[in-house]
């Protein structure tokens, strides 16, 4: 919790830019003409080593209390976390943005549907709520890929959500395990993999510049994110995370002229409007709890 008004707003500052940062990956990968494997090679390499450097520079701080030690928690939890990203990255190529951006909103209704089958957790009738008007909105806008061309994409973005829900389910469950740590090795297992798979120097100067660009953003968003969470409560930067979404779509019309079709439109919308009323709500009731 923040001790001064002025935390508090550096907090939100903080979160918000994360959430922009990270809602420039379609837009990235969309301008790179590299096959996905190679993205995501330079993505993990440009990353891990940001990543790193954050975690020797946060373990300093902390006088050298955070353990550097993964175990098989953490190398699964990084394994798992590449394979999510290799299909992220992989559905902006197939698909709209907006449709990635927006199936991927769903990703903590997905985690609650899962964390109760896999792990018997219960979770709030709002949330089942929510999740139902969400998921109808993903189904209007993957309904409206048959026959399109952008169906696989959708459904790469759908596997992806699936694989970040599993990941955050491994988060709490693994709670010594560090976690950016994790996320650091994770990034480099996606340079190892692409560097043996592909030709990740058989790519352009203006590509080169641009996969530079992109695992700088790679590191900054979850770095902004950690800094930011640590000064405002946890409901409200779950809130201002959201906000990624529209910045995606923002950022996919501006830069690339990327204007979804109508039925994407109408689902995102059901889908914004679901992930935003749920987020409102866990937002109000945290600040009657703490008046």
């Amino acid at each position: 919790m923040p001790d001064t008004a002025a935390e508090r707003t550096l907090g939100i500052l903080l979160v918000s830019a994360s959430a922009a940062v990270f809602g420039l990956t379609g837009v990235l990968t969309k301008s790179i003409h590299a096959d996905p494997l190679t993205i995501t090679c330079w993505r993990g390499f440009v990353g891990s080593i940001l990543i790193t450097l954050y975690v020797l520079w946060r373990r300093r701080q902390s006088g050298g209390r955070e353990s550097l030690r993964l175990g098989w928690r953490g190398w699964l939890l990084a394994s798992e976390g590449a394979l999510a990203s290799i299909a992220f990255i992989s559905a902006f190529k197939f698909t709209f943005v907006a449709n990635v951006a927006i199936i991927y909103a769903t990703a903590p209704f997905v985690t609650a549907l899962l964390a109760f089958i896999l792990v018997r957790e219960r979770f709030r009738l709002q949330t089942l709520a929510a999740a139902a008007v969400s998921l109808s909105g993903v189904a209007i806008m993957v309904w409206s890929g048959f026959g399109t061309g952008h169906l696989f994409g959708d459904g790469l973005a759908l596997l992806m959500t699936i694989g970040s829900a599993l990941y955050m389910i491994m988060v709490r469950a693994f709670r010594d395990t560090p976690v950016v740590w994790a996320g650091a090795v994770s990034a480099f297992l996606l340079f190892v993999l692409g560097w043996f798979v592909t030709d990740p120097l058989a790519v352009s100067a203006r590509d080169a510049v641009l996969l530079v660009a992109f695992g700088t953003s790679f590191a900054l968003a979850p770095i902004l994110w950690t800094e930011g969470a640590r000064l405002i409560p946890a409901a409200e930067s779950g809130l201002l995370g959201s906000a990624d979404v529209p910045f995606a779509i923002l950022f996919a019309f501006l830069f690339l002229a990327e204007v979804p079709p109508a039925a994407s439109m109408i689902g995102g919308a059901i889908v914004l409007c679901a992930v935003f009323a749920h987020g409102g709500r866990d937002w109000q009731a945290a600040r009657q709890r703490s008046a």
